[in-house]
């Protein structure tokens, strides 16, 4: 059954998986996408339509001779699929079978063409996975000929082994299309499972509704749900309901996936709650551009110079106590981050004692990217990082003067984490072995969009 399993992942292109109850994003595939998996699911298809047909019992002789008959070759020249308005998709096919008969007095080769129609609804199972059905299937055969044109054989034996023959194929080749589909249903089921964020936290897609069918593509509403340590991440819901525009991304792509503030406001509290914003920045002691000593902010605050007459190692800890905030609009994405930032020295003790702790905002500039399957993104620093000091424990700071500081030895090191952070990125909708090709992004105002070919790796 591998072929089958192959080819139904190609049908199942047209089928990526979603989940839970408010649709936060769209995915659409394109007539791009039906041309793509027409011409790549040709030859899956002729594996599929190599069906057993029995022993023709040939009377011809006056006695009763079984004679085996065996499919030597399928080769499906055309394979086109369609959109079907309010429907699903419609599935036209053309084979041309080459059939030995092994006669007692030589073996006859055989050619039949055969023109298949199959129409398959999708819908919606109750664990809210895609469920693809075969509405309507035919096959039409064409007239039989000898393979070398020879016309050798009696027209009358032709006429019976013709009408044996597209008796098998009646009613094997629909059967064949049904174990296909029954394939893809498999395939779509898995589609609900967990794909890894994080060491702790997971993604997973699911379906909202049935789809939508239009007579240029084929849209799903999907829910992502994330999970940390197996819990799911929940925000306030939405009254307004993410709906995608028709007219966005590029004219032409194979898929076109419309991701919403909700997805971002998501994917930033997991990180929130996971501590994995976090971060512990130090300097080497010795080294001779080292500022994060206690001689560097004693230049700048005269108290710590008093109470650490030698330098000790300084330690700035991060703490992201509120959750980040994505801004989209109209071709620009932010980030707007507001970390609590402790500084503290080490005493002659080895214990750590704290010197004093900032407000800080720090404004992002986010670039998304699409690597595979997975959402990425970088980012870097907008005007200036705003400081306000929380508490001191070393009298008055300038914070003029302190900005200057952490700009040289704060701004990177977050960075750094953040990008490598954001760099891991986030599953997309998809099914196994399909691959985003040449993504192009677009963000709106409130949404992001992703135009992008596909490419299915066997």
């Amino acid at each position: 059954m591998a072929w089958a399993c192959r080819l139904g992942l190609l049908l199942a292109l047209l089928l990526p998986v979603v989940s839970a109850s408010t649709p936060g994003t769209v995915v659409r595939l394109n007539k791009a996408a039906l041309s793509y998996v027409s011409e790549i699911g040709k030859a899956p298809l002729q594996r599929a339509l190599q069906v057993t047909v029995p022993h023709f019992l040939d009377w011809s002789g006056g006695v009763l001779q079984p004679t085996r008959i065996r499919i030597l070759n399928v080769h499906v020249p055309r394979l086109h699929l369609k959109f079907i308005a309010g429907f699903g998709v419609r599935l036209l096919a053309a084979a041309n079978f080459t059939f030995k008969v092994f006669r007692a007095a030589e073996p006859l080769e055989l050619t039949l063409p055969v023109e298949l129609l199959a129409d398959t609804r999708v819908t919606q199972s109750s664990i809210r996975t895609p469920v693809v059905s075969i509405s309507t299937c035919s096959s039409f055969s064409g007239h039989a000929n000898e393979f070398d044109g020879s016309n050798s054989t009696s027209h009358a034996l032709l006429v019976l082994l013709q009408k044996h023959i597209k008796a098998v194929l009646s009613n094997k080749l629909c059967l064949s299309i049904s174990n296909l589909v029954q394939g893809v249903n498999v395939h779509l089921g898995t589609l609900i499972g967990l794909n890894p964020v994080g060491p702790e936290s997971q993604i997973r897609y699911s379906m909202v509704s049935v789809p939508t069918v239009t007579s240029d593509y084929i849209s799903l509403e999907v829910n992502a749900v994330l999970f940390l340590l197996g819990k799911p991440i929940i925000l306030p819901t939405d009254a307004t309901p993410f709906v995608l525009p028709r007219h966005v991304g590029t004219e032409g792509s194979m898929a076109t996936v419309g991701l919403s503030q909700h997805l971002f406001d998501s994917a930033l509290l997991l990180l929130q709650k996971s501590g994995a914003l976090n971060l512990d920045i130090t300097g080497q002691l010795r080294s001779d551009d080292n500022l994060l000593n206690t001689s560097a902010l004693g230049r700048l605050i005269p108290e710590v110079a008093r109470q650490f007459p030698e330098p000790m190692p300084v330690v700035l800890k991060v703490r992201l106590g509120t959750t980040p905030v994505a801004m989209l609009h109209t071709n620009n994405a932010t980030l707007r981050l507001q970390p609590f930032v402790e500084v503290l020295a080490a005493a002659s003790n080895s214990a750590f004692q704290s010197l004093f702790s900032l407000d800080v905002v720090v404004n992002l500039s986010l670039q998304l990217s699409v690597s595979k399957v997975k959402l990425q993104g970088t980012t870097s620093v907008l005007g200036d990082v705003q400081l306000t000091v929380a508490s001191s424990n070393v009298g008055f700071i300038d914070t003029d003067q302190v900005r200057a500081l952490m700009g040289t030895v704060f701004e990177k090191p977050l960075l750094d984490h953040l990008n490598a952070l954001l760099a891991m990125g986030i599953a997309l909708p998809g099914v196994v072995n399909l691959q985003y090709v040449a993504p192009e992004i677009f963000v709106y105002e409130g949404y992001v969009v992703i135009s992008s070919e596909l490419s299915y790796q066997s």
